[in-house]
């Protein structure tokens, strides 16, 4: 039973980065309907960006996590005012390859820079564990959980109760109806670009000093995300989250139960998915 217990926190600590990223994601696409390839390269610079403010420079744990999605953020807009805002009127395929190449970019210059090996990131913000009762968990790790669910639950009340929200929203679903009320959709298109790319960055700083920080790190994880982001349904912020929560779960028991199925469960579960809905779980489909 503890073993059960432990591995269901040890999936929802995975599944809040999935949910971070998948989240960041889900807003890109719903606004610009972009594919953000490069969104695992963001979530690396991120963690970079932690160890060298951090480590490097001693700015800290704390400025780390305020000023590398700031930082980020400001590239994204620039990226996308220079870059991806040229290819909108193009087939969307342009824009993936695009976000693919710049992926490639900013991780062969990080292998250049930094080589292949992990960077250490030295000690984190809060050392030890915290009983949870029928088992210790590493204290950091309950705080990146809490303040990942915490950014959720502020991104959901964002779009969902505030004015910028609806209008987001709105622009998101229906453009062209939102345009004839006198909206100026396009305004909204390079925050909400910087601000989903904010997110893949404070999920790069939050897994700095929990995982191997390398050039390859989101790489490895971003074909994951989209696959959650598939099952939660494209465009949906509610569904990207929860289906983040749900995957690092099914992620952690299956490597506890069926190690064989840990890294294809999160294929053969966005296979079903897609056979019985395949507008996802909170998708909506588009018809012709």
């Amino acid at each position: 039973m503890t073993s059960f217990l432990q591995q269901c926190f040890n999936g929802l600590v995975s599944g809040s980065f999935y949910a971070l990223l998948a989240l960041g994601l889900a807003v890109i696409f719903g606004m610009l309907r972009v594919v953000n390839f490069a969104h695992g390269a963001i979530y690396t610079l991120g963690a970079f960006g932690a160890v060298i403010l951090s480590d490097r420079l001693g700015l800290g744990f704390w400025w780390a996590l305020l000023l590398v999605p700031l930082a980020l953020a400001v590239l994204g807009t620039v990226v996308e005012r220079l870059l991806i805002h040229r290819l909108m009127a193009l087939d969307p395929l342009y824009n993936f390859l695009l976000t693919f190449g710049i992926a490639l970019v900013c991780q062969d210059l990080l292998r250049m820079e930094y080589g292949s090996h992990s960077q250490p990131y030295g000690r984190g913000p809060f050392p030890g564990s915290v009983d949870l009762g029928l088992f210790d968990f590493p204290r950091y790790q309950v705080f990146a959980l809490a303040l990942s669910a915490a950014v959720c639950l502020g991104v959901w009340l964002l779009l969902t109760r505030t004015r910028v929200g609806v209008i987001v929203r709105a622009a998101t679903e229906r453009p062209e109806l939102t345009r004839a009320f006198g909206i100026d959709t396009g305004r909204w298109v390079t925050p909400v670009f910087g601000f989903g790319v904010a997110l893949a960055g404070l999920a790069g700083v939050l897994a700095a000093p929990m995982r191997a920080v390398n050039s390859s790190m989101g790489s490895d994880l971003i074909i994951t995300v989209f696959a959650v982001v598939v099952i939660g349904g494209l465009g949906s912020v509610f569904g990207s989250v929860l289906a983040g929560f749900v995957i690092g779960m099914l992620q952690s028991l299956t490597s506890l139960y069926v190690p064989v199925l840990s890294q294809t469960s999160v294929f053969l579960l966005m296979a079903v998915v897609l056979l019985v809905r395949p507008a996802g779980l909170f998708g909506k489909e588009e018809h012709a």
